[in-house]
């Protein structure tokens, strides 16, 4: 398996991984960090996949795609912190004023899960983020310990696999998913 992390810039390919199986469906399209709680709310059915849309034609793109060939596998969502709804967060700190970027959704369609593939988004993400000039990159993962964390609440990733990518604990935070408290996980990029 030969996998290639690229910008997600083709929305039919980021719908692959994203989008509903009914297009009217009123799905999260990983808006629900990047956009304000109001925004988010009022975007229903159609209207989410097709904001999503106009963020694909948007440089830098709102995160990478992993393709095995030809075939698109997976998604990790990475944007200037600034950008998204952890800039205004009371749950997940910030700790400094540095331009940070964030990672994090990191989502492998079924069939393809089990093979490695969050570890190569996780690595493009930060490529990305790099890339485009970023001081550090930052996660917000859940602090499992081990323990199986709900396939539903997967996307945000656990402690040990950013650990493994690089990034060290900088903090904890407030908010917790599936029962887990999430952590603050900082990789330095200069």
């Amino acid at each position: 398996m030969a996998i290639e992390i690229r910008p997600a810039t083709t929305f039919v390919d980021v719908a692959a991984v994203l989008g509903p199986k009914r297009p009217d469906a009123n799905v999260c399209w990983c808006l629900s960090h990047r956009i304000p709680s109001r925004l988010n709310r009022e975007l229903a059915g159609t209207a989410r996949g097709t904001y999503v849309e106009g963020l694909c034609r948007i440089e830098p793109g709102p995160g990478v795609l992993a393709y095995d060939g030809d075939e698109v596998v997976g998604w990790a969502a990475v944007a200037p912190r600034s950008e998204t709804a952890f800039a205004t967060s009371r749950k997940i700190p910030r700790i400094d004023d540095q331009a940070v970027w964030s990672v994090w959704c990191v989502r492998v369609r079924p069939g393809h899960r089990k093979q490695g593939l969050a570890h190569h988004l996780i690595e493009g993400a930060v490529e990305f983020a790099r890339h485009h000039g970023a001081p550090a990159a930052e996660a917000y993962p859940v602090d499992n310990d081990g323990e199986h964390v709900d396939l539903t609440m997967a996307y945000v990733r656990t402690r040990s696999m950013f650990e493994h990518a690089g990034f060290t604990m900088a903090g904890p935070t407030d908010s917790v998913i599936n029962g887990f408290p999430r952590v603050l996980m900082r990789l330095d990029l200069r």
